[in-house]
């Protein structure tokens, strides 16, 4: 799940942005302290950030000179100072895109999902297929595709491709594919999600693709 940080100091607004991104499956980290923006941001680790201009103690183009100095992460600012000064400076800064209030916020999260997929190759969830490293998945019937080879998915095996697929490049440990894999993983024997795992590894290498899941020892799981 991808994490976006919001420097926004109007309370109503951060929190409005952070519902709808949640409806999206992004993780919303809403900024505190703005004497702390650097260690809340090295803290979060987050994928996209989004920027207000006008905020306490520095403004946004502070900032996001420092978030550049270390990061070359999306940002996206957000403010009513609409000039066209102020739209170039922050993309002289190195800032990705800029969004004036009030907004639309169908237009924030298209705007938001363009630069994800730009950035780390991801897949919205109104696409039809994920593809990664020679896979296809198909979204709407459940079945993956390797060279033109089909493979058919249980049920289970398609959600947990499904969720690993959207989190390339990430370590998932068990405890958190059990909680997405079943509403109550505590009814569930750990062994489940092993077996579910092996057998999906195994369809994926008979097709063609070798170590497409890698098991991480005492972490969890992850596709490369």
């Amino acid at each position: 799940m991808f994490k976006i940080m919001i420097i926004e100091d109007d309370a109503t607004i951060a929190q409005l942005i952070a519902e709808n991104l949640e409806k999206w499956d992004l993780k919303a980290y809403i900024i505190q302290d703005f004497n702390q923006v650097m260690p809340e941001f090295t803290a979060a680790k987050p994928d996209l950030v989004l920027m207000d201009i006008n905020l306490p103690v520095f403004d946004g183009f502070h900032w996001n000179q420092k978030i550049r100095e270390v990061s070359q992460i999306p940002i996206i600012f957000i403010s009513s100072r609409n000039t066209n000064m102020d739209m170039v400076m922050a993309m002289n800064m190195g800032a990705d895109d800029f969004v004036n209030k009030p907004f639309s916020m169908e237009v924030l999260l298209a705007k938001i999902n363009a630069l994800l997929r730009r950035t780390y190759d991801y897949q919205d969830s109104n696409a039809n297929f994920l593809e990664h490293n020679g896979l296809k998945l198909n979204l709407q019937n459940g079945d993956a595709q390797i060279k033109g080879q089909t493979i058919n998915l249980s049920k289970n095996e398609y959600k947990l491709l499904q969720f690993m697929m959207r989190q390339h490049g990430k370590i998932i440990s068990r405890d958190r594919l059990l909680r997405e894999l079943w509403d109550d993983e505590r009814f569930v024997d750990d062994n489940t999600l092993t077996v579910n795992v092996n057998r999906l590894r195994r369809k994926i290498e008979k097709a063609g693709i070798e170590d497409y899941i890698v098991t991480k020892v005492g972490q969890g799981y992850l596709i490369p």
